[in-house]
Protein backbone atom coordinates (compact mmCIF):
# COMPACT_ATOMS: atom_id res chain seq x y z
CA UNK A 1 0.00 0.00 0.00
CA UNK A 2 2.83 2.41 0.93
CA UNK A 3 4.58 1.93 -2.42
CA UNK A 4 1.36 2.68 -4.27
CA UNK A 5 0.77 5.84 -2.24
CA UNK A 6 4.31 6.97 -2.88
CA UNK A 7 3.74 6.72 -6.62
CA UNK A 8 0.44 8.55 -6.36
CA UNK A 9 1.93 11.42 -4.39
CA UNK A 10 4.28 12.48 -7.15
CA UNK A 11 2.97 15.68 -8.72
CA UNK A 12 -0.22 15.87 -6.59
CA UNK A 13 -1.25 18.73 -4.32
CA UNK A 14 -1.20 17.83 -0.63
CA UNK A 15 -4.96 17.99 -0.16
CA UNK A 16 -5.57 15.68 -3.13
CA UNK A 17 -2.90 13.25 -1.97
CA UNK A 18 -4.51 13.15 1.46
CA UNK A 19 -7.93 12.43 -0.05
CA UNK A 20 -6.57 9.62 -2.20
CA UNK A 21 -4.68 8.15 0.75
CA UNK A 22 -7.83 8.10 2.87
CA UNK A 23 -9.89 6.53 0.06
CA UNK A 24 -7.33 3.79 -0.44
CA UNK A 25 -7.36 2.97 3.26
CA UNK A 26 -11.13 2.82 3.67
CA UNK A 27 -12.04 1.27 0.29
CA UNK A 28 -13.86 -2.06 0.65
CA UNK A 29 -11.72 -5.15 0.17
CA UNK A 30 -13.98 -6.49 -2.59
CA UNK A 31 -12.99 -5.57 -6.14
CA UNK A 32 -15.08 -5.59 -9.29
CA UNK A 33 -13.39 -8.85 -10.29
CA UNK A 34 -14.39 -10.44 -7.00
CA UNK A 35 -18.01 -9.55 -7.60
CA UNK A 36 -18.28 -12.40 -10.10
CA UNK A 37 -18.14 -16.05 -9.02
CA UNK A 38 -15.14 -18.09 -10.06
CA UNK A 39 -15.35 -21.89 -9.81
CA UNK A 40 -18.08 -21.44 -7.21
CA UNK A 41 -20.00 -18.61 -5.58
CA UNK A 42 -18.01 -16.68 -3.01
CA UNK A 43 -19.64 -17.22 0.38
CA UNK A 44 -19.53 -14.39 2.88
CA UNK A 45 -20.83 -13.64 6.33
CA UNK A 46 -24.08 -11.80 5.51
CA UNK A 47 -23.43 -9.35 8.34
CA UNK A 48 -20.39 -8.07 6.43
CA UNK A 49 -22.75 -6.99 3.65
CA UNK A 50 -25.12 -5.32 6.07
CA UNK A 51 -27.61 -8.15 6.48
CA UNK A 52 -29.45 -8.66 9.74
CA UNK A 53 -28.62 -12.21 10.94
CA UNK A 54 -31.86 -12.33 12.93
CA UNK A 55 -34.06 -11.29 10.00
CA UNK A 56 -32.23 -13.62 7.63
CA UNK A 57 -32.91 -16.41 10.12
CA UNK A 58 -36.60 -15.47 9.98
CA UNK A 59 -36.53 -15.94 6.21
CA UNK A 60 -34.91 -19.35 6.60
CA UNK A 61 -37.46 -20.37 9.22
CA UNK A 62 -40.21 -19.44 6.77
CA UNK A 63 -38.59 -21.54 4.02
CA UNK A 64 -38.47 -24.51 6.38
CA UNK A 65 -42.28 -24.38 6.68
CA UNK A 66 -42.57 -24.87 2.90
CA UNK A 67 -42.13 -28.04 0.82
CA UNK A 68 -38.51 -29.18 0.21
CA UNK A 69 -36.69 -26.72 -2.02
CA UNK A 70 -33.34 -25.28 -3.06
CA UNK A 71 -32.79 -21.59 -2.30
CA UNK A 72 -29.82 -19.40 -3.23
CA UNK A 73 -29.56 -15.69 -2.41
CA UNK A 74 -26.89 -13.58 -4.13
CA UNK A 75 -26.07 -10.02 -3.01
CA UNK A 76 -23.77 -8.08 -5.37
CA UNK A 77 -22.17 -11.28 -6.57
CA UNK A 78 -21.69 -12.93 -3.17
CA UNK A 79 -23.72 -15.76 -1.72
CA UNK A 80 -25.40 -14.75 1.51
CA UNK A 81 -27.71 -17.77 1.80
CA UNK A 82 -27.93 -21.32 0.48
CA UNK A 83 -30.72 -23.44 1.88
CA UNK A 84 -31.46 -26.94 0.65
CA UNK A 85 -29.41 -28.72 -2.00
CA UNK A 86 -28.24 -26.08 -4.50
CA UNK A 87 -26.67 -28.86 -6.63
CA UNK A 88 -29.91 -30.78 -7.17
CA UNK A 89 -31.08 -30.74 -10.80
CA UNK A 90 -34.77 -29.86 -11.09
CA UNK A 91 -37.07 -29.57 -14.10
CA UNK A 92 -37.57 -25.80 -14.28
CA UNK A 93 -40.77 -25.86 -16.40
CA UNK A 94 -41.60 -22.46 -17.92
CA UNK A 95 -38.39 -20.85 -16.73
CA UNK A 96 -37.03 -22.41 -19.93
CA UNK A 97 -38.63 -19.54 -21.84
CA UNK A 98 -36.40 -16.89 -20.28
CA UNK A 99 -33.35 -18.99 -21.24
CA UNK A 100 -34.55 -19.04 -24.85
CA UNK A 101 -35.14 -15.29 -24.75
CA UNK A 102 -31.49 -14.79 -23.83
CA UNK A 103 -30.44 -16.96 -26.78
CA UNK A 104 -32.54 -14.90 -29.18
CA UNK A 105 -30.82 -11.83 -27.77
CA UNK A 106 -27.43 -13.33 -28.63
CA UNK A 107 -28.17 -14.91 -32.01
CA UNK A 108 -30.63 -12.48 -33.61
CA UNK A 109 -28.29 -9.46 -33.83
CA UNK A 110 -25.25 -11.42 -34.98
CA UNK A 111 -27.30 -13.12 -37.69
CA UNK A 112 -29.11 -9.92 -38.72
CA UNK A 113 -32.38 -11.63 -37.93
CA UNK A 114 -35.47 -9.42 -38.09
CA UNK A 115 -37.79 -9.96 -35.13
CA UNK A 116 -40.62 -8.53 -37.22
CA UNK A 117 -40.40 -11.40 -39.71
CA UNK A 118 -43.78 -13.12 -40.01
CA UNK A 119 -44.48 -16.80 -39.52
CA UNK A 120 -45.56 -16.97 -43.16
CA UNK A 121 -42.30 -15.51 -44.42
CA UNK A 122 -40.31 -17.88 -42.21
CA UNK A 123 -42.25 -20.92 -43.41
CA UNK A 124 -43.59 -21.76 -39.92
CA UNK A 125 -46.75 -23.85 -39.93
CA UNK A 126 -48.40 -26.52 -37.81
CA UNK A 127 -50.82 -29.45 -37.91
CA UNK A 128 -53.66 -28.55 -38.31
CA UNK A 129 -52.34 -25.74 -40.55
CA UNK A 130 -52.22 -22.11 -39.50
CA UNK A 131 -54.68 -19.70 -41.09
CA UNK A 132 -53.53 -16.86 -43.31
CA UNK A 133 -54.30 -14.43 -40.50
CA UNK A 134 -52.24 -16.45 -38.00
CA UNK A 135 -49.29 -16.50 -40.39
CA UNK A 136 -49.14 -12.70 -40.09
CA UNK A 137 -47.88 -13.03 -36.51
CA UNK A 138 -44.25 -12.00 -36.09
CA UNK A 139 -41.44 -13.39 -33.98
CA UNK A 140 -41.60 -10.28 -31.80
CA UNK A 141 -45.28 -10.99 -31.13
CA UNK A 142 -44.40 -14.54 -30.06
CA UNK A 143 -41.72 -13.22 -27.71
CA UNK A 144 -44.35 -10.93 -26.19
CA UNK A 145 -46.97 -13.74 -26.12
CA UNK A 146 -49.24 -11.65 -28.35
CA UNK A 147 -49.34 -13.81 -31.51
CA UNK A 148 -53.08 -14.45 -31.61
CA UNK A 149 -52.31 -18.06 -32.61
CA UNK A 150 -54.47 -20.24 -30.36
CA UNK A 151 -53.48 -23.58 -31.80
CA UNK A 152 -53.04 -26.81 -29.85
CA UNK A 153 -49.67 -27.05 -28.12
CA UNK A 154 -47.43 -29.42 -26.19
CA UNK A 155 -47.00 -29.21 -22.38
CA UNK A 156 -48.53 -26.63 -20.07
CA UNK A 157 -50.64 -26.76 -16.92
CA UNK A 158 -54.42 -27.22 -16.81
CA UNK A 159 -54.63 -23.63 -15.55
CA UNK A 160 -53.04 -22.38 -18.75
CA UNK A 161 -56.03 -23.78 -20.66
CA UNK A 162 -58.48 -21.70 -18.65
CA UNK A 163 -59.82 -18.84 -20.71
CA UNK A 164 -57.98 -20.14 -23.76
CA UNK A 165 -59.25 -17.95 -26.63
CA UNK A 166 -60.84 -19.48 -29.69
CA UNK A 167 -58.79 -19.56 -32.84
CA UNK A 168 -59.22 -16.36 -34.79
CA UNK A 169 -60.71 -14.45 -31.86
CA UNK A 170 -57.85 -11.92 -31.72
CA UNK A 171 -55.72 -10.58 -34.53
CA UNK A 172 -51.91 -10.94 -34.23
CA UNK A 173 -50.37 -8.41 -31.86
CA UNK A 174 -53.68 -7.13 -30.46
CA UNK A 175 -54.05 -9.22 -27.29
CA UNK A 176 -51.78 -10.67 -24.58
CA UNK A 177 -52.40 -14.24 -23.50
CA UNK A 178 -49.86 -16.57 -21.89
CA UNK A 179 -49.65 -19.06 -24.72
CA UNK A 180 -47.43 -22.14 -24.87
CA UNK A 181 -47.89 -22.31 -28.65
CA UNK A 182 -45.90 -19.08 -28.96
CA UNK A 183 -43.14 -20.33 -26.70
CA UNK A 184 -42.77 -23.73 -28.37
CA UNK A 185 -42.88 -22.27 -31.86
CA UNK A 186 -40.08 -19.90 -30.85
CA UNK A 187 -37.95 -22.94 -30.10
CA UNK A 188 -38.59 -24.29 -33.59
CA UNK A 189 -37.85 -20.90 -35.15
CA UNK A 190 -34.59 -20.58 -33.21
CA UNK A 191 -33.28 -23.95 -34.37
CA UNK A 192 -34.46 -23.48 -37.95
CA UNK A 193 -33.05 -19.98 -38.41
CA UNK A 194 -29.81 -20.30 -36.48
CA UNK A 195 -29.16 -23.95 -37.35
CA UNK A 196 -28.14 -25.00 -33.87
CA UNK A 197 -29.94 -27.05 -31.19
CA UNK A 198 -31.12 -25.03 -28.20
CA UNK A 199 -29.13 -27.06 -25.68
CA UNK A 200 -25.86 -26.70 -27.59
CA UNK A 201 -26.41 -22.98 -28.07
CA UNK A 202 -27.15 -22.49 -24.37
CA UNK A 203 -24.13 -24.54 -23.34
CA UNK A 204 -21.72 -22.79 -25.71
CA UNK A 205 -22.91 -19.20 -25.58
CA UNK A 206 -24.11 -18.91 -21.97
CA UNK A 207 -23.45 -21.81 -19.56
CA UNK A 208 -19.76 -22.29 -20.42
CA UNK A 209 -19.02 -18.59 -20.65
CA UNK A 210 -20.43 -17.76 -17.21
CA UNK A 211 -19.00 -20.87 -15.56
CA UNK A 212 -22.13 -22.86 -14.76
CA UNK A 213 -20.98 -25.78 -12.64
CA UNK A 214 -23.65 -28.35 -13.38
CA UNK A 215 -25.39 -27.81 -16.72
CA UNK A 216 -24.74 -30.39 -19.44
CA UNK A 217 -26.22 -30.53 -22.95
CA UNK A 218 -28.14 -33.67 -22.02
CA UNK A 219 -29.96 -31.70 -19.30
CA UNK A 220 -32.27 -30.32 -22.00
CA UNK A 221 -34.79 -32.61 -23.67
CA UNK A 222 -37.75 -32.31 -26.03
CA UNK A 223 -41.34 -33.18 -25.26
CA UNK A 224 -43.33 -33.92 -28.39
CA UNK A 225 -47.03 -34.39 -29.03
CA UNK A 226 -48.38 -37.90 -28.77
CA UNK A 227 -49.31 -39.54 -32.06
CA UNK A 228 -52.98 -39.65 -31.07
CA UNK A 229 -53.06 -36.17 -29.55
CA UNK A 230 -56.31 -34.29 -29.88
CA UNK A 231 -56.05 -31.28 -32.27
CA UNK A 232 -57.84 -29.02 -29.81
CA UNK A 233 -55.61 -29.85 -26.84
CA UNK A 234 -51.95 -30.70 -27.43
CA UNK A 235 -51.45 -31.67 -31.06
CA UNK A 236 -48.68 -29.61 -32.59
CA UNK A 237 -45.51 -30.01 -34.65
CA UNK A 238 -43.57 -27.82 -32.24
CA UNK A 239 -42.08 -29.62 -29.22
CA UNK A 240 -41.49 -28.17 -25.77
CA UNK A 241 -37.80 -27.85 -24.83
CA UNK A 242 -37.40 -28.70 -21.16
CA UNK A 243 -34.37 -27.97 -18.96
CA UNK A 244 -33.20 -29.54 -15.73
CA UNK A 245 -30.96 -27.17 -13.79
CA UNK A 246 -29.53 -26.45 -10.35
CA UNK A 247 -30.19 -23.44 -8.16
CA UNK A 248 -26.55 -22.39 -8.11
CA UNK A 249 -26.35 -22.40 -11.93
CA UNK A 250 -29.60 -20.45 -12.25
CA UNK A 251 -28.20 -17.88 -9.82
CA UNK A 252 -25.45 -17.24 -12.38
CA UNK A 253 -28.05 -16.77 -15.11
CA UNK A 254 -29.95 -14.28 -12.96
CA UNK A 255 -26.73 -12.48 -12.09
CA UNK A 256 -25.82 -12.25 -15.78
CA UNK A 257 -29.04 -10.30 -16.34
CA UNK A 258 -28.52 -8.24 -13.19
CA UNK A 259 -25.19 -7.18 -14.71
CA UNK A 260 -26.89 -6.19 -17.99
CA UNK A 261 -25.66 -9.26 -19.84
CA UNK A 262 -21.98 -8.68 -19.02
CA UNK A 263 -19.66 -11.20 -17.39
CA UNK A 264 -16.19 -10.15 -16.26
CA UNK A 265 -16.03 -7.33 -18.77
CA UNK A 266 -17.33 -9.40 -21.68
CA UNK A 267 -20.77 -8.93 -23.22
CA UNK A 268 -22.59 -12.27 -23.22
CA UNK A 269 -26.11 -10.98 -23.90
CA UNK A 270 -26.33 -7.50 -25.48
CA UNK A 271 -27.30 -4.85 -22.93
CA UNK A 272 -29.96 -3.51 -25.28
CA UNK A 273 -31.60 -6.95 -25.33
CA UNK A 274 -31.49 -7.26 -21.54
CA UNK A 275 -33.22 -3.90 -21.24
CA UNK A 276 -35.80 -4.60 -23.92
CA UNK A 277 -36.61 -8.14 -22.82
CA UNK A 278 -37.06 -7.15 -19.15
CA UNK A 279 -39.25 -4.15 -20.02
CA UNK A 280 -43.02 -4.64 -19.75
CA UNK A 281 -44.61 -4.77 -23.20
CA UNK A 282 -47.93 -5.93 -21.71
CA UNK A 283 -49.68 -5.85 -18.36
CA UNK A 284 -51.78 -8.65 -16.91
CA UNK A 285 -55.02 -8.15 -15.04
CA UNK A 286 -53.06 -8.77 -11.84
CA UNK A 287 -50.73 -5.90 -12.70
CA UNK A 288 -47.65 -7.93 -13.59
CA UNK A 289 -45.76 -7.00 -16.70
CA UNK A 290 -44.53 -9.29 -19.44
CA UNK A 291 -41.48 -8.59 -21.59
CA UNK A 292 -39.76 -10.99 -23.98
CA UNK A 293 -40.43 -14.23 -22.08
CA UNK A 294 -39.69 -12.52 -18.73
CA UNK A 295 -42.14 -11.50 -16.01
CA UNK A 296 -41.84 -7.91 -14.80
CA UNK A 297 -42.53 -6.80 -11.21
CA UNK A 298 -45.22 -8.69 -9.34
CA UNK A 299 -45.07 -10.19 -5.82
CA UNK A 300 -46.36 -6.85 -4.42
CA UNK A 301 -42.79 -5.72 -3.69
CA UNK A 302 -41.80 -2.14 -2.87
CA UNK A 303 -39.05 -2.25 -5.51
CA UNK A 304 -38.93 -3.17 -9.20
CA UNK A 305 -37.95 -6.68 -10.23
CA UNK A 306 -38.06 -9.12 -13.10
CA UNK A 307 -38.22 -12.88 -12.99
CA UNK A 308 -38.21 -16.21 -14.76
CA UNK A 309 -41.04 -18.38 -13.47
CA UNK A 310 -42.04 -22.03 -13.83
CA UNK A 311 -44.91 -24.23 -12.70
CA UNK A 312 -44.84 -25.55 -9.14
CA UNK A 313 -42.75 -22.71 -7.71
CA UNK A 314 -39.66 -22.38 -9.86
CA UNK A 315 -38.28 -18.83 -9.66
CA UNK A 316 -35.28 -16.69 -10.52
CA UNK A 317 -36.03 -13.19 -9.23
CA UNK A 318 -33.74 -10.25 -9.97
CA UNK A 319 -34.01 -7.02 -7.96
CA UNK A 320 -31.66 -4.55 -9.69
CA UNK A 321 -31.79 -1.69 -7.16
CA UNK A 322 -30.78 -4.11 -4.38
CA UNK A 323 -28.16 -6.04 -6.36
CA UNK A 324 -30.13 -9.17 -5.50
CA UNK A 325 -30.73 -12.49 -7.23
CA UNK A 326 -33.02 -14.97 -5.48
CA UNK A 327 -33.46 -18.52 -6.77
CA UNK A 328 -36.21 -20.75 -5.41
CA UNK A 329 -36.63 -24.26 -6.81
CA UNK A 330 -39.40 -26.37 -5.35
CA UNK A 331 -38.22 -29.99 -5.59
CA UNK A 332 -41.59 -31.23 -6.86
CA UNK A 333 -41.50 -31.37 -10.65
CA UNK A 334 -44.45 -30.81 -12.94
CA UNK A 335 -45.07 -34.07 -14.85
CA UNK A 336 -44.26 -34.19 -18.56
CA UNK A 337 -47.55 -35.88 -19.35
CA UNK A 338 -50.09 -33.62 -17.69
CA UNK A 339 -52.91 -34.20 -20.17
CA UNK A 340 -54.84 -36.27 -17.66
CA UNK A 341 -54.37 -33.92 -14.73
CA UNK A 342 -57.16 -31.70 -13.48
CA UNK A 343 -56.60 -28.31 -11.88
CA UNK A 344 -57.57 -29.82 -8.52
CA UNK A 345 -54.94 -32.55 -8.96
CA UNK A 346 -52.28 -29.95 -9.67
CA UNK A 347 -53.25 -28.01 -6.55
CA UNK A 348 -52.56 -31.13 -4.45
CA UNK A 349 -48.94 -31.30 -5.64
CA UNK A 350 -46.48 -29.89 -3.04
CA UNK A 351 -45.79 -26.29 -3.97
CA UNK A 352 -46.06 -22.69 -2.76
CA UNK A 353 -48.29 -19.89 -3.93
CA UNK A 354 -47.23 -16.70 -5.70
CA UNK A 355 -48.14 -14.85 -2.50
CA UNK A 356 -45.86 -17.09 -0.43
CA UNK A 357 -42.98 -16.40 -2.80
CA UNK A 358 -43.73 -12.72 -2.38
CA UNK A 359 -43.63 -13.17 1.41
CA UNK A 360 -40.20 -14.80 1.18
CA UNK A 361 -38.89 -11.98 -1.01
CA UNK A 362 -40.19 -9.36 1.42
CA UNK A 363 -38.47 -11.13 4.32
CA UNK A 364 -35.21 -11.10 2.38
CA UNK A 365 -35.56 -7.45 1.41
CA UNK A 366 -36.21 -6.60 5.05
CA UNK A 367 -33.16 -8.58 6.13
CA UNK A 368 -30.93 -6.68 3.70
CA UNK A 369 -30.55 -3.63 5.90
CA UNK A 370 -27.70 -2.20 3.82
CA UNK A 371 -29.26 -1.61 0.44
CA UNK A 372 -26.31 -0.26 -1.54
CA UNK A 373 -22.57 -0.82 -1.87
Amino acid sequence: MRSKLKLLRCGLPGYLFAALSFAALVAPAATAEEQFPKEAWSKIDPAQLGWSPEKLADARTFVETLPPSSVVVIDHGREVAEWGDATKKIKISSMRKSLLSALFGIYAPSNHFDLDSSLGNLGIDDDPPLTQEERRATVRMLLESRSGVYHGYVAGTPGMREGWPKRGSHSPGSYWFYNNWDFNALGSIFEKEFKTPIAEAFSKRIATRIGMQDFRVEDMYYLRAAVDASPDFNKSLHPAYHFRMTARDLARFGYLFLRNGEWRGTSIVPKTWVNESTHAHSRTKAGEGYGYLWWIDGFDLPVSSFSAQGALAKYVVVVPTRGLVVVYLNHTEFPDDASGLTEDAVKKLPSISHAQMGQLLKLLLDAQTRVSM
